[in-house]
Parts: structure tokens; C-alpha cells; sequence
């Protein structure tokens, strides 16, 4: 007797049955398999990308916006601040790397960063082609923004005022794609990073009476500023948007946020702090989908549960029939949780086939996706753990009416007296 041969027979017979239980299991594996593909990958990324950013300094409003603007490049600045502000906090003495960020323009959707090369170094960034941002209105970008938008070195776009692109168009200057990127898996393979003296070009050009960079003689600075050398230090007529802040030694992540929220027009933000804050509102979402989810399996397994038991009583005379041809009441119970065990191992697989290519079209579809890396062609361990927990899940559902089965007098059936 070929058991699996016979297992797949009994649930040919029973197609719809077969069918709603596969079903409400893989809509159920499929949504914790999205979940956690979704959640590994993003907190690897909110990690990835403030890793070595013990604080951010920018102008007084959220912090947790202060953190997704100037990190993640997901939100609006708080405004800006001034650079004479900003280079007494770089001085302290507990600082040991200040990074200036100038925000403001993007190019369809994908943001303009002016800072200079410590940024790009913070990623551990390298070239694919070309060179990194030298001169005024260069640029070098990033990976997805080359790629997308099908720029290459030497081509040269207007920037959009804001995030969008249909945003007021800086026609009057145009920027040089110097370099492109080769991908980092980080958020600088979604930006255009040029210098901030770019940035400043772009909109003095829009001001009455205000001179532009190159209005500036550079070989009469005495005294450069220690986060854009091509100024004077101490000039309160600049503004930048933010500065990313790495501290000395422990004792900054005491002392700065306290010194920095002290001043009148300043805000410091914890990444560290703040991530956490947004990991715990986004687990709100993610508990109440998990819970979705179980339910779901639940309700997939008790469905599992009843097709056995009641096919069980449907089959009882087939099961007497073995029995008397020689098949062991061991035999018969193995059948029945090989029943259980293909019915969730089929809805597991197809579960989580849905819940990867779920996530690959959404790649394919949602900008925002594409832009985040969130990628279904990612594997965890976690998986084989649904895979083994599904394969015990429907061995549970079978075992009752694998006690039954075991039970089962032949002579009483045959008999029909049961």
C-alpha cells in the first residue's frame, strides 16, 4: 500500500475542502512572512544608517522629524540653523566628527544633500564612475538615483525647490553630474550630494542684493570655518540645515543634548533614542497584523482539524477495509497525520511564495519601497521556524482523529454497527 499515493487521493476527493484549508493557512504565513521581512529589513536599514551618528543638531521642533529628515531623508526640516552656531558646538571638546547637512532642493523626487566628504566616508561610499564632488554645482550620486533616472556622468538637471518635482525649478543653475555611486545599501543610494556652497548658489540666485558663492574671494580667508572652509568662520549670514555629531567618548551622550537643547534656537536629537521611539510606534501596527495573522492560522487549523475528523467518520469502512487486507492500525495513523502534515506544508510553502512575492511586486510598484531597499528576495532563518512550527501545527490537527482511527473495531464496522 503506497501511503503518500493514497494520502494524495483522499484529498483529491475533498478538492474544496482541500482547497479553503491550503488557503486560509498561506493568507495567514503569507502575512507573518511579509511582517517579518518587512520588519527585519527595515530595522537593519534604521540601524545601518544612524550607525555611527550619536546626534543630530538642527533647528527646535520633533525630534523624531529632525532624525528622519537629516538620517533617513523621509521628512521635512525643522528649518534651518545658523553656521555660527553650528561651528561652536563642532569645537566642543567632546566632539570628534561634525558633519554639515544643507537641504531643501531634490531632482524628481530624490533629494539634494550639500556637506562634503565625511558624509559620503560615513557610508564607507565608493565610486562606480567618475569622481566625487570637487567644484560648485558638481554632484555625485548615488546608485538608485543613476539608475531611476538613467543619469550618467556629465549630464547636467535643474533642481525643484522641496521634495517634489513639481516644486519651483532653479533654472538659473544647473548641476554636473560629476560621479555616480556604486551601491552601498544605505540611504546614499537614494541622494545627490554636492557641495553646501552649492545649495547656497542655487538660492541666492532668488535673492535681492545678496552676493553668491562666487562673488566670494577665497584666497582672502584667514580664518576658514571649521565645517565649510571656503567661508570665513564666525560668518552669522550662513545657515545650514543640520549637523550629524559623533562624539568623543561616552561622556557626549551626557553632556551635548543638554549643552546643545540649552541654546535659544538649537535642537539636539538622539538617533538612537528616537529609533526607538519609532520602533515602538511601528510595533503597534505590527503586533495588530501578527495578531491578524495567528488568528487567521487559527481559524486555518481548527478547519484543518474538522475536515480529518469528519472525513474520518466518512472513511471509517475504507479504514475497516485496510485493516482486514492486512494494513496495521500503525499504518492507518501514519496516513492520517501524513494528511494533516501535506495539507500544512502545502499552505506553508504557498504562504510564504505569496508573502516574498508580495513584497517583490510592491519593489517593482511602490516608489517608496524601491527607495526604503525593501526587497522580497530576502531569506531569514525565521522562515524555516514557520516552516517546522506549520508541519507540527497540522500534526497536532491529526492527532485526535489518528486516535480514532487507531481505535477503530473492524468487526463492529463491517458489521455496520458503528
Amino acid at each position: 500500500m503506497n501511503l503518500p499515493l493514497l494520502v494524495w487521493s483522499y484529498l483529491k476527493s475533498r478538492p474544496l475542502n482541500t482547497a479553503l484549508n491550503i488557503v486560509l493557512l498561506s493568507l495567514g504565513i503569507a502575512v507573518i512572512t511579509i511582517l517579518l521581512l518587512f520588519n527585519n529589513q527595515l530595522q537593519r536599514k534604521i540601524t545601518d544608517n544612524a550607525k555611527g551618528i550619536d546626534l543630530v543638531v538642527g533647528a527646535k521642533g520633533s525630534p523624531l522629524q529632525l532624525i528622519l529628515c537629516n538620517i533617513f531623508h523621509i521628512d521635512f526640516p525643522t528649518g534651518n540653523i545658523n553656521l555660527k552656531e553650528a561651528e561652536k558646538i563642532s569645537k566642543n571638546r567632546l566632539v570628534k566628527k561634525a558633519i554639515p547637512l544643507a537641504l531643501g532642493d531634490s531632482y524628481n523626487g530624490y533629494r539634494i544633500i550639500g556637506t562634503n566628504q565625511l558624509y559620503a566616508e560615513q557610508y564607507n561610499a565608493q565610486l562606480s564612475s567618475g569622481a566625487w564632488f570637487q567644484k560648485e554645482m558638481e554632484v555625485t550620486i548615488g546608485s538608485n538615483v543613476a539608475n531611476a533616472l538613467k543619469l550618467k556622468t556629465g549630464d547636467k538637471f535643474e533642481s525643484n525647490h522641496g521634495l517634489t518635482s513639481d516644486g519651483h525649478a532653479h533654472d538659473e543653475q544647473k548641476f554636473s553630474v560629476a560621479g555616480i555611486m556604486s551601491h552601498t545599501n544605505s540611504v546614499l543610494d537614494n541622494l545627490i550630494l554636492t557641495q553646501v556652497e552649492s545649495v547656497w548658489k542655487v538660492h541666492e540666485a532668488h535673492g535681492e542684493g545678496e552676493k553668491t558663492h562666487d562673488d566670494h574671494d577665497h584666497d582672502s580667508i584667514a580664518n576658514p570655518s571649521p565645517l565649510i572652509p571656503s567661508v570665513e568662520a564666525g560668518d552669522s549670514t550662513k545657515e545650514i540645515t543640520s549637523m550629524l555629531i559623533q562624539y568623543r567618548s561616552p561622556m557626549g551622550a551626557i553632556q551635548m543634548p543638554r549643552w546643545v537643547n540649552g541654546q535659544s534656537s538649537l535642537q539636539a536629537a538622539s538617533p538612537a533614542f528616537e529609533t526607538a521611539r519609532l520602533f515602538s510606534i511601528l510595533g503597534v501596527g505590527v503586533d495588530i497584523l501578527k495578531a491578524f495573522a495567528y488568528v487567521l492560522i487559527f481559524i486555518s487549523a481548527l478547519s484543518i482539524f474538522i475536515a480529518l475528523y469528519n472525513s474520518l467518520k466518512e472513511r471509517r469502512y475504507d479504514l475497516a477495509i485496510m485493516r482486514s487486507m492486512g494494513a496495521s492500525r500503525a499504518r492507518l495513523v501514519t496516513a492520517i497525520l501524513m494528511e494533516g502534515g501535506v495539507l500544512t506544508l502545502m499552505g506553508c510553502v504557498i504562504g510564504l511564495l505569496m508573502g516574498h512575492g508580495a513584497l517583490i511586486v510592491m519593489g517593482n510598484l511602490v516608489e517608496e519601497t524601491q527607495k526604503a531597499g525593501i526587497s522580497g528576495l530576502v531569506f531569514y532563518e525565521e522562515e524555516w521556524i514557520i516552516l517546522v512550527g506549520s508541519l507540527l501545527l497540522g500534526t497536532l490537527c491529526a492527532i485526535i482523529p489518528a486516535i480514532q482511527a487507531y481505535r477503530t473495531d473492524i468487526s463492529k464496522v463491517l458489521a455496520g454497527n458503528e
